[in-house]
């Protein structure tokens, strides 16, 4: 190799090793903004709770609670600028309000040790916006679980409020009972068992198909994989794409499985056949088939029997439950809506399982 040619090396390497050092600097920043968001939640707790208490102090005067936000609103603004409107201390006595005295299991968290205690011994994950939006859900359980689930998952906001407006928790609720409710609340979302990462209804609203319009299994197919990002978001945890149209041969026949995933949690591969039409007990009995071709062919030793979903866009659930067996652990079938269901109605249903 010529010097010229060692040189040209050099510098191409020399760019690659430019970018990654680069990329430590980035990463570096984002820890560093991550942290004095943080440090900043810890602060506003602080903060309400004194509010909280010098208001208690003087509740015998009825303005006091005013006087005390509008002069420290004037003092704080002269020292440190904006933020710290009336209206912002207002939230954070609200914060301390709500959280003084709220639980949530640190064992969720391997790294919350890691973290400061407020003098309750609470620890915070989030950031302030999301806890601006935690503080708006007034059912506790519902609280727990989107504050665990965002930590876990490492939600920004804009996931955070796309999971909620699409009820995320009404529609896990749905899939189960009341234990299920407070192991959410508990725990988050645990994925131990095929139908722990089953959702009915799943919600497709960022594939842009309005709910009239006529489109094809394929258009379906093509808008999900467009969007495969937010599709797996909405799946949930663990899963991982791995292939469309898959094709198999069995005897002179092709079949084709619109598309498959794999979930690292229950290890295990997962079917997807999408349906725009009622479900049929034909539809399953194809799923199972591709179902026992995964489990006989491609499923290592090691990994647990297959999982199908039929996602359609209507079914009927004594028709599904009457063509699978009672002990059924394997194929399930999902209806999926274009738009974001309203969590009025979804809360509704789950009355009425009450």
């Amino acid at each position: 190799m010529s010097e010229l040619e060692k040189s040209e090396g050099s510098v191409l390497d020399g760019e690659g090793f430019y970018r990654k050092v680069a990329d430590v600097l980035v990463e570096a920043r984002r820890r560093a903004a991550s942290a004095v968001n943080l440090s900043m939640v810890y602060a506003y707790f602080e903060i309400g709770r004194m509010i909280v208490e010098e208001q208690q102090r003087g509740k015998s005067r009825a303005e006091y609670g005013k006087q005390i936000l509008q002069g420290l609103s004037a003092y704080l603004t002269e020292r440190f600028g904006k933020g710290f409107s009336v209206a912002n201390l207002t939230l954070m006595r609200k914060f301390f309000l709500t959280y003084a005295s709220d639980e949530i299991s640190e064992t969720l968290f391997p790294k919350s040790s890691a973290l400061p205690a407020v003098s309750t011994g609470r620890r915070f994950f989030l950031s302030w916006s999301h806890y601006l939006k935690l503080m708006r859900i007034g059912n506790v359980e519902e609280r727990h679980f989107y504050e665990i689930e965002a930590a876990r998952n490492n939600w920004s906001l804009a996931e955070f409020n796309r999971q909620f407006d699409s009820a995320l928790y009404e529609r896990l609720v749905l899939s189960g009972d009341k234990e299920k409710a407070r192991a959410l609340a508990e725990k988050g979302q645990v994925i131990a068992s095929a139908k722990d990462a089953i959702k009915d209804p799943y919600v497709l609203e960022f594939l842009g198909l309005p709910e009239q319009t006529v489109y094809s299994e394929r258009d379906l197919e093509t808008r999900i994989i467009d969007h495969l990002q937010e599709f797996l978001l909405e799946l949930g945890r663990g899963f991982a794409f791995m292939d469309r149209q898959a094709r198999f041969t069995y005897g002179e026949d092709h079949f084709f499985v619109d598309l498959v995933f794999y979930n690292r949690l229950l290890r295990c591969f997962v079917l997807f056949d999408l349906k725009l039409s009622k479900l049929t007990h034909q539809d399953i009995g194809q799923m199972q088939m591709y179902v026992n071709y995964y489990d006989r062919n491609v499923r290592l030793e090691g990994e647990n029997p297959t999982i199908g979903i039929l996602l359609c866009k209507d079914k009927h659930d004594s028709m599904v439950e009457m063509t699978l067996p009672e002990d059924n652990s394997q194929i399930f079938a999902s209806k999926y809506q274009t738009v974001l269901p309203s969590k009025e109605e979804l809360k509704r249903l789950m009355d009425d399982q009450e």
